[in-house]
């Protein structure tokens, strides 16, 4: 596969991004600048951004969703405690579907860790959790015997499957490249703030004006009465 003509575009429209945002930023005042600038370091101080936190909330939907379906399922398969006990202490990987339960777990960890707490700004970690999922959801389904078990042989797969990458595409199309894109606005703000520093107090609206008109019909208004007067005195 060839990824040039892909690069080039990506190239090409981050430029055209970044001399549009320079256009803007050259086009607002001192004030309004000073006041963009304060706002991009208050979202730097909050230390994670909104759409990463939205991200991390995703991820423990998954979670809570998952256990959700797992206690549903262990409570109509003939009560709570007798099927813990079987699906737990007597796990058996073609039957139970406490497996499915440590996966979601594995999948909050992961990306919590990485994403919450050491904020990253990579995809591997999400690349992990979606491949071990994925993999793991495949041979539980070809091998296992699932599907024998009632409707929960469905759902608890498929739900699984989805929601993983569902996370995948939320971070990867959402999360990383707004980061991206605001961190290169902030970059943009503070070299604007920079280059207005380096003009000596600015320029303000009074310095730029237009030259008077010129007053060459006036010139020769005064020497024409100028000419007239001796004729009105004889």
């Amino acid at each position: 596969m060839n990824h040039l003509p892909e690069n080039m575009e990506n190239a090409l429209t981050g430029s055209q991004s970044s001399h549009a945002s320079l256009r803007d930023i050259h086009s607002i005042n001192p004030t309004q600048l000073m006041a963009r600038i304060e706002s991009y370091e208050g979202r730097e101080k909050k230390g994670i951004s909104d759409v990463r936190r939205t991200f991390c909330l995703f991820v423990t939907f998954d979670l809570l969703f998952v256990t959700l379906l797992w206690i549903i399922e262990l409570n109509v398969n003939g009560g709570i405690e007798n099927t813990l006990e079987k699906e737990v202490v007597q796990y058996d990987y073609y039957s139970s579907y406490f497996d499915i339960f440590l996966l979601a777990v594995f999948r909050f960890k992961v990306l919590i860790l990485a994403y919450a707490v050491c904020r990253l700004r990579h995809w591997w970690a999400i690349a992990l959790t979606t491949a071990v999922t994925s993999a793991f959801l495949l041979a539980k389904v070809i091998l296992s015997k699932l599907f024998s078990q009632g409707a929960f042989g469905y759902v608890l797969p498929i739900i699984s499957f989805i929601l993983a990458w569902i996370e995948t595409w939320f971070l990867d199309f959402k999360v990383l490249p707004q980061e991206a894109e605001e961190e290169n606005r902030l970059l943009i703000v503070q070299d604007a703030s920079e280059r207005e520093a380096l003009i000596p107090g600015g320029l303000s609206d009074g310095q730029f004006y237009s030259p008077p008109e010129s007053e060459a019909g006036s010139d020769e208004a005064e020497e024409k009465q100028d000419s007239e007067k001796p004729l009105l005195e004889l």
